[in-house]
This record gives structure tokens, C-alpha cells and sequence, in this order.
């Protein structure tokens, strides 16, 4: 359980933030980074609940955006080395969570009647703000596997993540009135 009885403590002043296992880091660390992506992505699917998901949809993203928290705990806790033990606390990305997520973008996919173009993000007001979190869950991805680059991560995040993207796409299509008010894109048109 979490209890914050202050919100500001003065201990990141001097830039620096404490990460899950007490490590002192600076705040432009491409751990804090990404996962201060992936809360400025739950932070737009919040705009999205906000803009009148169906009931439905909206209880799948409030579980989402659950999941982004946990993710969030994931990264802000390193793994630990070879030779250490895990925290027994530390929250992990785990499989069933991503096949949650493929189970989701199956059923939504076979609403949707097959593309024959692409689309532009926009349509409703739902589906331009599931667009939106769309294109950030993919920087969050981006920004995962940046980490990856340096420090080892739960291979599952960006898997996670990457799904995550590709179910919030379908999701804007149901918005968008199961893909008869999608926007096509018209190649060449002039601005």
C-alpha cells in the first residue's frame, strides 16, 4: 500500500530521484526517462476516459492503465545482478499480461472490416485521444528499448508496450464507429 501524507519532499532539488531499490539517479537517467514516458502515456489514456469511451471500453483502459503502473514499478526496479536476489515486492511485467492484450486485439479485430488504406488518426473525439496515446505508447516502446540499449530490463515490457500500441489502433477504430468514421489517408493531397 502506498501513503503519502506530503507530496513534495525536496530530495530530487538537486536533480537526482530516488528509483524502487533506493538508488539515487539523475532525473534525465533513461531509466527515469522511460518510465516517466509510460506515465505521460497513462496520463493520456486518462484524456481518453475523459472524453466519453463507451462503458466497456473504458473499464478495459482504467485495467490498462493499472498495468502501466505496475509497468512503471517494473522499470523504476532494476533488475538485479546475477549475483543478487530479486526483492521479493519488485512488480514484473508477466506473460499473461501481454496475452491479455492479444486476446483484446483479436476480438477487437474481428469487429473491424480489414483496412484498405491507411488512416489518419482522428475521427471522434475518443478515437483522436486513443490516437494520441497511441503514438506516445510508442515512444514509450522507443524509449524502453533506449534503456535496453544500457541496462538490462524485463524483456517483457517493451513486448507490453508494443502490443499495448497495437490494441489502443483497434480501439480508435471502435471508436470511430467500428471503422466507418476512420479517416482515409488520400496520398499526395495538398494541404
Amino acid at each position: 500500500m502506498v501513503y503519502l501524507n506530503r507530496i513534495y519532499t525536496k530530495s530530487g532539488d538537486d536533480g537526482e530521484t530516488g528509483l524502487g531499490d533506493g538508488a539515487r539517479v539523475a532525473k534525465t537517467s533513461q531509466r527515469v526517462v522511460a518510465y516517466g514516458t509510460v506515465d505521460e502515456l497513462n496520463a493520456a489514456l486518462g484524456v481518453a476516459i475523459a472524453a466519453g469511451l463507451p462503458d466497456q471500453c473504458e473499464q478495459l483502459i482504467i485495467g490498462i492503465q493499472n498495468n502501466l503502473f505496475d509497468l512503471g514499478a517494473d522499470l523504476c526496479v532494476p533488475l538485479p545482478s546475477e549475483e543478487g536476489p530479486e526483492p521479493d515486492a519488485a512488480l514484473r511485467v508477466k506473460p499473461d499480461q501481454v496475452t491479455e492484450l492479444e486476446r483484446r486485439i483479436d476480438a477487437a479485430t474481428d469487429r473491424l472490416e480489414p483496412l484498405t488504406s491507411f488512416i489518419l488518426p482522428g475521427g471522434t473525439e475518443q478515437a483522436a485521444s486513443l490516437h494520441l496515446a497511441r503514438t506516445l505508447c510508442r515512444r514509450a516502446e522507443i524509449e524502453v528499448w533506449r534503456l535496453a540499449e544500457r541496462e538490462e530490463v524485463n524483456p517483457l515490457v517493451p513486448i507490453y508496450l508494443n502490443r499495448l500500441s497495437d490494441l489502443l489502433f483497434v480501439a480508435a477504430r471502435l471508436a470511430n464507429d467500428e471503422g466507418r468514421a476512420d479517416v482515409l489517408w488520400s496520398p499526395g493531397t495538398p494541404a
